[in-house]
């Protein structure tokens, strides 16, 4: 058994979420204490349960103390297998970090799998499911992944209401990423969303980030106006290049201007494009895990060495044998990865 402080480093939910993911993968049980111990609310949440019930179901795991408030579990793997499964993180808790959690565990499941989640697409504190979409997928797919996603709806803080379908297939061996150069701008672009909110709305927020984005010359945003159980706004930007893709994304807010939505998202992206890296400072801890698990080394470089990065390093030493390498470039950080045989 493996032993997780998760107050180490972030120490948040994505310690929690990655260690019940690296434990299905390797079948190794673990037991994590002081779960979000330095967090406002420590313990756990709905959306801390809904990613540990769909792992559990993914491995066919036993757990135990999993409740909400709860700050210690032990985790226990079975076997990964694939099939449909369906999650309810409950009002608008992340679909994205319950995908998070998923998706590497069903990375060897023994047959296609299926995850139908409910909950919030675009909420504070996570990754929209834009981004999953426009940056996240793109590169696991080039590293030989196969996975499709579908927006059936959108949930947004409080009432949630989201709904999306991931679909992947096993994969045996991923393609090792060389990522110290980005390779030729090819575009920026982007989508925009509201629910329930007028049409104007979407058209401002896109507006303001072409306009902040007029450096790039075309900037392509998609406008998107739904109808749903609850209400929102926001965009997700992207810069694609020949070898890697960059991200960035604002979310709207009751009382603040659709133009500076707009205007946030674009000086996220444009700060990401001015310095080196290749993974943006959000898809780089989440890609880490599955360069982990490559076929063959692994490097790219980020502008910024965040907790989150740094957190997830420290843990994937505790269950697999890669050997992480960070050193500084100009304006950043070099990672280069020696993957695991496990």
């Amino acid at each position: 058994m493996i032993e997780i402080d998760g107050s180490t480093g972030e120490g948040g939910g994505q310690l929690l979420r990655c260690t019940i993911a690296l434990s299905s993968l390797t079948g190794i049980e673990a037991r994590v204490f002081n779960i979000r111990a330095n967090r406002p609310k420590p313990g756990l949440a709905a959306q801390h349960l809904a990613a540990i019930a769909g792992v559990a179901s993914l491995s066919d795991a036993k757990v135990e103390g999993a409740g909400v408030g709860s700050t210690e579990i032990v985790f226990k793997p079975g076997g990964v297998r694939g099939g449909r499964h369906r999650l309810d993180v409950g009002t608008a808790g992340s679909v994205t970090l319950v995908l998070q959690a998923c998706m590497l565990s069903a990375l060897r499941a023994d047959s296609p799998t299926t995850i139908d989640v409910i909950g919030g697409t675009n909420v504070k504190w996570s990754p929209p499911i834009d981004y999953y979409e426009l940056v996240l997928l793109p590169l696991l797919r080039r590293m030989g992944m196969e996975v499709e996603m579908s927006i059936m709806a959108r949930g947004f803080y409080p009432e949630g209401g989201g709904r999306v379908e991931l679909a992947m297939s096993p994969t045996s061996g991923l393609r090792p990423l060389d990522l110290r150069e980005r390779g030729r701008a090819l575009e920026v672009g982007g989508i925009c969303y509201s629910q329930n909110l007028p049409d104007h709305v979407c058209k401002r927020i896109s507006h303001s980030a072409k306009k902040s984005l007029i450096e790039y010359g075309s900037v392509g945003i998609k406008c998107e106006v739904s109808r749903g159980v609850s209400t929102g706004a926001g965009i997700c930007l992207f810069g694609n290049y020949g070898n890697t893709v960059l991200g960035a994304d604002a979310l709207g807010e009751r009382g603040l201007p659709a133009e500076k939505v707009g205007e946030a998202a674009a000086a996220a992206l444009r700060e990401e494009i001015s310095g080196p890296g290749t993974l943006d400072i959000h898809s780089a801890d989440q890609l880490l895990p599955y360069a982990a698990l490559a076929s063959g080394p692994c490097s790219f470089v980020v502008r910024k060495m965040t907790k989150h990065l740094e957190t997830q390093i420290w843990l994937l030493g505790r269950f697999l044998d890669a050997v992480f390498d960070v050193k500084d470039v100009p304006g950043g950080h070099e990672i280069d990865i020696r993957p695991s045989r496990t």
